[in-house]
C-alpha cells in the first residue's frame, strides 16, 4: 500500500505539470522554451539545496549521469516544441505511446518477461488512453512537431530507465537538473528573437513545476522505480493524462463527459490488472543496477 501511495502521488505531480504547463502558456504569460529552461533552473536549485542540507554534500557525478542529463533535456525541450502546434490529445498519445514502447523494450532487453495478465492490463489501458485522447477530426499532424514529440516519449523512457540504477534519488535528480540547466539557458537565449517577454505569473508558474512538480515529483519517480517493474512502471504513467484531464476540469473549469469516466476507468482497470497480475513463473530479476 505504501508503495502504492507513492507511486499515485508520483501520477499526480506529472499530470499537475501538465496542467501547470498549460496555464502558464494558455494566456502566453511565457513562451514553452523559456517555460522549459525557467522549470529546469528552479527544480535545480530547490533540489541543490535539498541535497546540500539533507545529505551534507552535493555530487555531481554518478552512474548513468550523462545518459539521465541528456534523456531530460530531450523530454522538456521536445516536449515544449511539440506543444507549439501539436494537437493536446494526439500528443499526449505519441507521447505516452512512445514511452511504452521504449521502457518496455528496455526491460525485455534487461530479461523482464511480463506474463499475459500484464501484457492484457496494457493493451486496455492504451485502449482508454486511445478511446480519451484520439483527436475528434481526422487529419495530418506536421512532421516537425510529431517528431519532436516522439524525441521526447524516448527521452523520458530513457530517463526513467535510468532511473533503476540511480542508487541516491534525490541526489541523482539534483544532478540531472543542475547539469541540464546550463545548456537550457543557452538554449533559452538562443531562441531569445521568437521569445515572449514572461510576465510575473507565466514565471511563477514555471517556478512552481520545477520546485515541485518537476523536481520533487522526479526525486520520488526515482525512488518508487527501483521499487516496480519495468513494465509496471511503464503503464502506470497511462493514468497521467487521465488525472490531468480531471485536474483541467476542477481548475480550468473544462467540463466532465461520459467519454473522460469510461476511458479513464478503462485505463485505471487496466493499470490496476497490470499491476496487479502475478509474476510469470521462471522470470528472471532486473539487476539492480538498472538497464
Amino acid at each position: 500500500m505504501h508503495l502504492f501511495l507513492l507511486t499515485a502521488l508520483t501520477m499526480i505531480a506529472f499530470a499537475a505539470n501538465s496542467v501547470l504547463n498549460r496555464l502558464a502558456l494558455a494566456g502566453g504569460g511565457i513562451d514553452a522554451v523559456g517555460f522549459g529552461a525557467v522549470r529546469l533552473a528552479a527544480g535545480a536549485a530547490v533540489l541543490l539545496l535539498m541535497a546540500r542540507v539533507l545529505r551534507g554534500h552535493i555530487a555531481l557525478g554518478g552512474p548513468r549521469r550523462a545518459v539521465g542529463v541528456a534523456a531530460l533535456l530531450l523530454y522538456i525541450f521536445g516536449f515544449s516544441f511539440a506543444y507549439r502546434s501539436l494537437d493536446a490529445g494526439l500528443g499526449a498519445l505519441v507521447l505516452f505511446g512512445t514511452v511504452q514502447i521504449t521502457m518496455i523494450a528496455g526491460a525485455l532487453i534487461c530479461g523482464e518477461r511480463p506474463g499475459p495478465l500484464r501484457w492484457l492490463g496494457a493493451a486496455l489501458a492504451f485502449a482508454g488512453l486511445v478511446w480519451l485522447l484520439a483527436p475528434a477530426q481526422g487529419g495530418v499532424a506536421a512532421p516537425g512537431p510529431l517528431a519532436a514529440m516522439v524525441a521526447a516519449g524516448v527521452g523520458w523512457g530513457l530517463y526513467s530507465l535510468a532511473g533503476r540504477g540511480a542508487g541516491d534519488a534525490l541526489m541523482a535528480t539534483a544532478a540531472n537538473f543542475a547539469l541540464a540547466t546550463p545548456m537550457a539557458l543557452l538554449l533559452a537565449l538562443l531562441a531569445r528573437p521568437e521569445a515572449v517577454t514572461p510576465s510575473a505569473q507565466g514565471l511563477a508558474l514555471a517556478v512552481l513545476s520545477g520546485a515541485v512538480t518537476s523536481g520533487l515529483g522526479y526525486a520520488l519517480w526515482y525512488t518508487v522505480l527501483p521499487r516496480l517493474q519495468t513494465s509496471v512502471a511503464a503503464v502506470a504513467q497511462l493514468t497521467v493524462p487521465a488525472i490531468a484531464m480531471a485536474g483541467g476540469m476542477v481548475f480550468l473549469g473544462e467540463n466532465m463527459t461520459a467519454r473522460f469516466l469510461l476511458a479513464s476507468a478503462l485505463i485505471l482497470g487496466g493499470v490496476a490488472m497490470s499491476a496487479l497480475a502475478p509474476r510469470q513463473a521462471g522470470q528472471r530479476t532486473m539487476r539492480s543496477n538498472g538497464s
